[in-house]
């Protein structure tokens, strides 16, 4: 009689580990590519109830036991998981404890400005928002950089990200990654640029980062405001006068903005302007390292909308640069 319970008893802790092993290595109740949010704080039982209820897993006993066994369920990391067919408990255990969670993107556009950068942020659904009212003294009081301009600060780049992640972690990246991304640019810079600091070296690869619509172009333009910072000549370059006037600016630049004198008239003022005007990329980062060495001390956009310039070393032809395609431009928009 004992020998028959015991062998009983084996069947069904033979058939018990059996159905256990099928349960951890057969696919999960799938058939199409599915998107789990793992919310924090939910406890090991919650999860493989909620699992189960949608048809995730087949057995949440099962689920809990192998999770208490292993001690896997101290290691599971919230967020949002991508579950697709064919993925077994094992792998969905192995997924929750690596923390491989879906990542969303954001894109920090280059020459964008703090404003329009900000808008970006506080679009994002995916994001956890805590900045969204706040202005730019009181955002860098928050990422850990009080005192600082926001301005040209952060680097722009396709960021990704779990969802939940703050704006402020996100924008702590982004900080660090201009900073390192200066630092290394600055110090390996060519000998003798007419710049003192690397925020000096940010602030003229903003300017490079507007003018220049063409990567091959960049380091050209930079040549040609190195060489007017030199001289001690004026920058004269657009962006800033409109980066200055700030929506007063209604798209159109006028000969009266040209004079309207602020900090950021590069026509009324000599150097650079006190802060960047936009984010710079590394395009512009390293132009502004490695300036072209040029002749050039001018240049106009050309009329043809190709983003390309026509570069002169002195007043005359340029003023007659100026003359051919402002004319061209102004007869193209009356058309």
């Amino acid at each position: 009689m004992i020998k028959k319970i015991i062998g009983l008893m084996f069947i069904a802790v033979s058939a018990l580990a059996v159905d256990f092993y099928f349960f951890l290595n057969k696919p999960l109740g799938l058939d199409a590519e599915t998107v789990y949010d793992f919310a924090p704080g939910t406890s090991v039982s919650a999860l493989a109830r909620d699992l189960e209820s949608r048809g995730i897993i087949s057995n949440r006993m099962y689920f809990s036991v192998w999770a208490r066994l292993t001690g896997s369920a101290r290691e599971f990391k919230a967020g949002e998981y991508s579950l697709g067919p064919g993925l077994t408990t094992l792998q969905l255990f192995s997924l929750m404890q690596k923390g491989k969670v879906q990542l969303y993107s954001l894109t920090l556009v280059e020459g964008l400005n703090f404003k329009q950068m900000m808008k970006l942020v506080n679009q994002s659904p995916y994001l956890n928002h805590h900045l969204q009212e706040m202005k730019g003294e009181a955002i860098m009081q928050r990422i850990g950089h009080p005192g600082e301009h926001p301005e040209g600060m952060f680097f722009p780049d396709t960021y990704r990200f779990p969802k939940g992640m703050s704006d402020i972690d996100l924008l702590k990246l982004a900080y660090r990654e201009m900073q390192r991304r200066l630092d290394k640019s600055w110090q390996q810079r060519n000998d003798k640029l007419p710049l003192k600091t690397a925020y000096e070296a940010l602030i003229l690869a903003s300017i490079v980062e507007k003018e220049s619509a063409i990567p091959e172009e960049r380091a050209l333009i930079a040549g040609v405001f190195i060489n007017r910072l030199r001289k001690g000549m004026r920058l004269q370059t657009d962006p800033t006068v409109i980066y200055g006037l700030g929506d007063k600016y209604k798209g159109d630049i006028r000969f009266r903005h040209l004079r309207t004198d602020t900090p950021y008239n590069t026509y009324t003022r000599k150097g650079l302007p006190p802060t960047p005007i936009a984010m710079p990329g590394q395009g512009a980062l390293d132009a502004v390292s490695h300036p072209d060495t040029t002749p050039y001390i001018y240049f106009v956009a050309m009329s043809d909308k190709s983003g390309r310039h026509i570069f002169s070393t002195n007043l005359k032809d340029h003023e007659s640069a100026v003359d051919v395609h402002q004319r061209k431009r102004k007869k193209k928009a009356h058309q």
